[in-house]
Formats: C-alpha cells, structure tokens, sequence
C-alpha cells in the first residue's frame, strides 16, 4: 500500500485577467500548501477501483467513479503511459468539498503521485504536468506542494519563494461556492480586466509577509461575500484573532485563511471557529 497526503491548497493571493480563448481565465496567484488535508492510498489490483470515506466522504459516495478527478487521473496516467494493471484506491475526503482548497485538484494530484510509485512508471516531470493539466488548472500545481507562483490558466508555474515559519488556520462556514457562479458574477463586473502578473511576494521575515499581503488581493472574494455573508464575518474574526499576521478568502471560496507566526495562534483560532459551529483546522504550511 502506498499512502500520499492530498495537502489543502491555498491562494495566498488571486488576481484575475480576462477570459482566454479556450474559456478559461488568465490568473496570478502564489499557491502555498498546508501539512494537512485529504489522503490517498492506492493497493495493487487488476482493475481500477475507487473508495471515498472519511468525515466529507458522503458527499462523493454517489458520485460515479468516472466523474471524480482521482479515478480519472488513474485513467489518464494509465492510457498515457500503457500501464495494463489495475489499483485500489481509496479517498480519504477530510476537507470540505468544493470549499476553495484545491480538494479535487490535490486529491488528482495525489493520485498521480501514489500510482507513479505503485506502477513504477518512467515518466517525466513535464509530461506528468500535462497529464495534470488536462485535468484540471490548479492540478499541476498541486504535485510538488511547495510554494509555486502559478499564471497563465495554471499551467505555467515558477518555483515560489521561500517563507517565513508558517502555521495557517483554515475555516469553512458550512456554506458550498461553486466555482462557475464567483467567475460568472466577476466576469459581468470586470468586462476587460488588466492580464495579471504575479507579485514578487519576497517575505523573509513575518513583517514582510503583512506587507506581501497587504498589497495583494483575491480579486473573487468580494464576489464570494455577496453570495454568503457568512465569509465576510469568518475573515474579519479571523483576522482579529491574536497573533494573526493576515486574513483571507482562498480560491474562489469558502473557505477561508489567516496566517500565523505560531502554532498557538492557528489552533486557538481553529478552536474558537468550531466553538461557533464551523469547520476548521490548523497546520503548518510547507514553506520551502
């Protein structure tokens, strides 16, 4: 068996540009990941198969196997690569779904991770971010789960820059955002929006990390909040947490993020927003 934890993404900034010729959107963002999040294992077998539990399993369990990313992700490193095995996978689903964390999209990843080990496939770095692409934007970005500065419509990706010690707490209201709707709801407001370029984001120290946040933006957070409220009130309780550094949307929502420069401060948050009914966790951030 062969285990690859699918780390919750998160943008620590997301500017927008316009619509692409192939319907997706250009973008800029700084994708961080955190230590914790949704786990793959995959099992030798002699066809492919797909399992989802845990605590937000029951939303995927009726979904047809075809329709998840990670099942596909099999398929499409198995046709790509001639791989005639099958494998047993199972999701281990503990973040919330489509919640702004990159769920899917890491869990695709993962995936891909798990069955390049248990089929022992020669692959290429390049050609494996291909096979993530066209499953998905974010998905590339989710194989290495270091910092990456990603643009274009995802695919291109240069390596992100060294953080400060990081712990993060992230809290999702309970309320789901589908993705169409925020880009929708942008699009109408911003007809002709500036091509996005990805901010420097030099940080070395956590008063350089205020200002990197500060001056950047999640351009589908306002869009979010006038969908569910909710979101407003998680940043602004977040951000008033002791200790914590920034507060913010991730993605295209719910979920949101702040940062802190110690364990104590990301738990005592996480704690205080289950005390109030949502869900929410605390971990470190791979910063390197």
């Amino acid at each position: 068996m062969i285990a690859e934890t699918a780390p919750a993404k998160v943008n620590l900034y997301l500017h927008i540009g316009p619509v692409r010729p192939d319907g997706l959107h250009d973008l800029a963002s700084l994708f961080v990941f955190a230590e914790e999040g949704d786990v793959i294992r995959v099992d030798p077998a002699k066809d492919l198969s797909l399992a989802v539990k845990g605590p937000f399993g029951g939303a995927l369990k009726d979904l047809p196997p075809e329709r998840n990313l990670v099942f596909r992700a099999a398929q499409k490193l198995a046709h790509a690569c001639g791989v005639d095995k099958g494998a047993a996978i199972t999701l281990e689903k503990n973040l919330p779904v489509a919640a702004g964390v990159g769920g899917g999209s890491a869990d695709a990843a993962a995936a891909l991770r798990a069955l390049v080990k248990l089929w022992n496939v020669d692959i290429g770095e390049a050609a494996l971010a291909r096979i993530a692409f066209s499953l998905g934007a974010d998905v590339p970005a989710c194989l290495a789960r270091a910092p990456v500065h990603v643009s274009g419509a995802g695919e291109i990706l240069e390596k992100g820059p060294a953080l400060p010690p990081l712990w993060i707490c992230l809290v999702n209201p309970g309320v789901e955002m589908p993705t169409g709707p925020i880009f929708r709801a942008f699009d109408a407001q911003n007809p002709a929006p500036a091509r996005p370029v990805c901010d420097p984001f030099r940080a070395v120290n956590h008063a350089q990390m205020q200002e990197a946040m500060a001056r950047t933006r999640n351009d589908l957070e306002p869009f979010a909040i006038d969908r569910a409220s909710a979101i407003r009130a998680v940043i602004d309780r977040l951000a008033a947490a002791p200790g914590a550094l920034a507060a913010r949307m991730s993605g295209s929502g719910a979920t949101c993020f702040a940062l802190f420069p110690s364990r104590q401060g990301a738990v005592r948050a996480a704690a205080a927003a289950r005390a109030r009914g949502a869900w929410a966790m605390a971990s470190a951030l791979h910063v390197r």
